[in-house]
């Protein structure tokens, strides 16, 4: 009988047995759970809400399946993007991290369900709201926080720091407000022009919806049919205004006018993942654009110099966090279904939290960068050459 498991009493913290049994302490005593992984349902349907539709006949279904083995990976990579937010959070208010600092607790469904719909070889650009994105994109912790941190080890060496992060296939973290969106159409301009079958996903915000140049790549994206998912993370607040004070119309799926969208709930990762899978198949059966508009919401103010109350209630702050956390909504779906267990969902929490708190122990501890290594990476494949330094008498190397 496999099925249950006989542990000889100990007194440990919770661990996972090699056949998936969980075990808990509990004061001096050990629970321990009969079930292995076979015990669980190994997948399960999920009505989902149905996405708003402009100039499409169908849109993405009103149910998803999930596997026991992407929910738990949907689950990890949500949580761990929350922890490592939080601790940039406390980083920043110990003066530890400097300058501009973005966060994207709240919204981690939009990033998770995203990667989910498209392929690892697609392409992403994004605002400066990026380090949920370059977690995503396969970008470690420690990397992001040492970045944030301005260390060697950082992602972008230290000379980035949070709206400048990048990765393969992964382009930022851009400062300029909207100035990513006609980038990314030229990105997807270079798939088509390649023939590759790839697409890029352009993002930006609610804040950035009525930027002109936004307008004019939506323009030459729908003349040149280009493989281009547009999606604004409409997250109700472009910084410290609300959408209604800023926006004629808060369709945002229906501003592409020409171009076909989608109203998502973006705290709803298999929402998310749907559309976005939708999408990313009407962008390479060669029909052009499609525009998707994600209903989320961020925790912390605008960025860290704002505190977020002073626009909007901690009562309105905290509803969103009672009744549609993206993460709390897909834990409850797993355990209601049988699908994973309290037991298993504590240890995998324990777990990230010690790999956050040893990321942001090596982003305190690595080394800034010497000031030789200002100039290096300017240039592509270019011989090294001699830089003027801050005076005619000091002189840098620029190293490709």
């Amino acid at each position: 009988m496999q099925n249950m498991l006989t542990i000889l009493t100990s007194v440990f913290r919770g661990s996972l047995s090699k056949n998936g049994a969980q075990t808990v302490s509990e004061g001096s005593k050990v629970v321990v759970s009969a079930r292995t992984y076979a015990d669980f349902t190994p997948q399960a349907s999920f009505d989902i809400k149905k996405c708003e539709l402009h100039r499409l006949e169908q849109g993405p279904p009103g149910e998803a399946v999930l596997t026991r083995e992407d929910g738990l990976r949907y689950y990890r990579a949500m949580q761990t993007m929350r922890r490592m937010e939080l601790k940039a959070d406390q980083l920043y208010k110990q003066k530890i991290i400097r300058g501009f600092c973005h966060l994207y607790d709240g919204q981690e469904a939009c990033a998770v369900g995203i990667e989910a719909g498209v392929n690892p070889t697609d392409h992403l650009i994004t605002a400066y709201r990026a380090h949920g994105y370059t977690y995503t994109r396969g970008i470690s912790v420690k990397e992001i926080l040492a970045e944030l941190t301005g260390r060697k080890g950082g992602v972008a060496k230290g000379k980035g720091g949070s709206m400048h992060m990048y990765a393969k296939h992964f382009y930022g973290g851009n400062g300029i407000v909207g100035a990513q969106v006609p980038l990314g159409a030229g990105v997807a301009l270079a798939c088509q022009y390649q023939g590759n079958n790839q697409i890029c996903v352009t993002l930006y915000g609610d804040g950035a919806a009525n930027q002109g140049q936004i307008f004019e790549s939506f323009n030459m994206a729908a003349l040149w049919k280009l493989p281009c998912i547009f999606i604004c993370e409409n997250n109700k607040y472009g910084m410290g205004t609300s959408v209604e004070r800023a926006s004629a119309s808060t369709d945002y799926y229906k501003r592409g006018d020409f171009i076909p969208g989608l109203r998502v709930d973006g705290m709803d990762v298999l929402c998310v993942r749907e559309a976005t899978k939708f999408a990313a198949d009407y962008c390479r059966s060669g029909k052009g654009p499609i525009l998707m508009e994600l209903q989320t919401y961020r925790y912390h103010g605008h960025s860290m110099s704002d505190p977020g109350v002073s626009y909007r209630t901690r009562e309105e702050i905290q509803e969103v966090r009672s009744k549609s956390d993206p993460i709390s909504m897909l834990k409850d779906r797993m355990i209601s279904t049988n699908m994973a267990s309290v037991e298993e969902i504590k240890e995998m929490d324990v777990e990230i939290r010690k790999e956050v708190e040893e990321a942001a122990q090596f982003a305190t501890s690595d080394p800034e960068p010497p000031l030789e290594d200002l100039c290096n990476h300017i240039f592509y494949n270019e011989p090294p050459m001699e830089v003027r330094g801050t005076n005619p008498w000091t002189k840098l190397k620029s190293i490709s």
